[in-house]
């Protein structure tokens, strides 16, 4: 399996607008062009690619740690993560995630620290984030839309 992680180019525009996860996964993490919309100065979108094949989308929130108070004031946030319905349960997810510690390093060397919140009802998704590193905090996030959420945390410096 040739997985790599890239921040989002050009040239990978047009493979977006074929990604898409179950109706039931969007109140988890919405639809391509909400994330999209989340695109900022602060919140740089980054993809997932099988073979130049774009198979998966994130967001690393740098202004994370400021907005929520379970994160260190220099953390990063993970939003958004999705691999495309087609592409999952194949194991990129788990796949990405073992990567992810040496990727973020490489982009936000002066960070040491992501967190994620996980919905409580996305039993699969934490699994992914616990076999790439992840630790659950034990602290529960009641802010999202979809209930309460699992609040994590990977270390990478």
């Amino acid at each position: 399996m040739n997985l790599t992680i890239q921040p989002l180019a050009k040239a990978h525009y047009a493979q977006l607008c074929e990604l898409a996860v179950s109706e039931e996964q969007q109140q988890y993490v919405g639809t391509m062009e909400g994330l999209l919309a989340c695109v900022s100065m602060d919140v740089h979108p980054h993809v997932i690619c099988v073979n130049d094949q774009v198979i998966g989308f994130f967001l690393i929130d740098t202004f994370y740690g400021i907005k929520y108070d379970f994160a260190l004031d220099n953390a990063i946030g993970l939003r958004g993560f999705f691999i495309d319905q087609r592409y999952q349960g194949q194991g990129y997810a788990r796949a990405t995630m073992v990567q992810f510690g040496t990727y973020l390093k490489s982009y936000y060397s002066h960070r040491e620290n992501i967190y994620l919140t996980v919905n409580c009802r996305n039993p699969f998704a934490r699994q992914s984030y616990l076999a790439g590193g992840f630790i659950d905090t034990g602290e529960l996030y009641l802010g999202g839309a979809a209930g309460p959420q699992h609040v994590m945390k990977l270390s990478y410096a």
